[in-house]
């Protein structure tokens, strides 16, 4: 049996640290050690049903995160015979912007996990507006997941639970106003030199 590694991020010192994991990480060790009901020796994922809060008021909520935040969260059902999850909060819905992606394992071999980016509407279904909020949401793979093409094997170890996800929340940041910015630090450095 393979043992699990922790990853080097958290152990030791936690203090004065980031907490940037990998895809695979948030798959292999983080959402697999939960489905499992094995405990971490700290929470730096807070468990949350995201779609109760709109997504302004989930940083303040999270355990760790300055631009980007991270919550285990329960894969809840829009209707009771269905596989479709209910993504609607107060203000508005997370919509998918495409098709689930497979998440490998590092040595590319099987498919471990699967992420989809969603984006925040303000708003009902027909009248939303798009906001800046932006999730990826990660979730393993089933044997019968329709959106996966069994072109890689899925890997063996994978407990045979989609009740959780782990969700990454952030913002968006307007790319055309930082390219103004620094355009404009540009100029400003060039009509007004140091010497």
């Amino acid at each position: 049996m393979k043992r699990e590694v922790c990853p080097k991020r958290i152990l030791g010192s936690w203090e004065n640290q980031r907490f940037h994991p990998t895809d695979e990480e948030l798959v292999r060790f983080y959402l697999k050690r939960k489905i499992q009901q094995k405990s971490l020796p700290i929470e730096l994922i807070r468990q949350l049903d995201i779609y109760k809060y709109d997504p302004w008021d989930l940083p303040k909520l999270a355990s760790t995160g300055e631009k980007e935040w991270y919550f285990y969260c329960p894969r809840d059902r829009k209707y009771r015979n269905s596989t479709r999850p209910n993504r609607v909060t107060g203000a508005g819905f997370w919509k998918a912007t495409g098709t689930d992606r497979p998440i490998y394992s590092s040595d590319g071999s099987k498919c471990i996990g699967l992420k989809k980016s969603l984006v925040f509407y303000k708003g009902r279904a027909a009248k939303g507006v798009k906001t800046d909020w932006m999730m990826h949401e990660f979730r393993l793979p089933s044997l019968t997941d329709p959106t996966l093409l069994q072109k890689k094997p899925l890997e063996k170890t994978i407990p045979p639970n989609d009740s959780w996800a782990i969700c990454r929340i952030f913002k968006k940041t307007n790319s055309t106003a930082q390219r103004a910015l620094s355009h404009s630090w540009f100029y400003a450095l060039k009509l007004c030199p140091t010497k």
